[in-house]
């Protein structure tokens, strides 16, 4: 049974996220994935739109994630991968040769990213819509509700 590891924040999931998990799911027998906690995310400078309670249901609820666990520091990739016995480390290209001393307990595969997307993108696009955009939005998003529950 060949078992593969990734980790990433996933805060703001997308297709590239999506992607880059079934990719790594067809590598291996289980995929487990590490998602960032709130307290790492600190120390990387990066503030999630969602808690880690919340990015890990959302990431566990996908079919090609066979398990989740808490990532808390750069130092705990080497220790979960003697843990959890992993084949292979993967994570997206953007991220090449960062991880290449894994290689010593693993296979450690650079995947390339799904083009046209990132979540670095989506918070800065989301950030330049006014309360005016949301508000009609929410309207429209109403009205379509309206019209479901009147075709139920």
């Amino acid at each position: 049974m060949k078992t593969v590891i990734t980790y990433g924040t996933f805060d703001l999931l997308h297709v590239g996220h999506v992607n880059m998990l079934e990719r790594l799911a067809e590598l291996g027998d289980k995929l487990i994935v590490g998602v960032s906690s709130d307290e790492f995310n600190l120390l990387k400078g990066k503030h999630s739109v969602y808690s880690y309670a919340e990015r890990a249901k959302i990431v566990s609820a996908l079919r090609c994630v066979d398990h989740v666990i808490a990532e808390h520091g750069w130092q705990q990739k080497k220790k979960d991968i003697e843990q959890y016995q992993i084949d292979i480390f993967g994570i997206g290209a953007d991220w090449e040769g960062k991880f290449d001393e894994l290689s010593a307990n693993c296979e450690v595969v650079y995947l390339p990213r799904t083009p046209s997307i990132s979540t670095t993108d989506l918070k800065k696009a989301l950030s330049k819509i006014d309360s005016a955009a949301i508000q009609q939005i929410k309207t429209g998003l109403d009205s379509v509700l309206d019209l479901v529950k009147a075709i139920e």
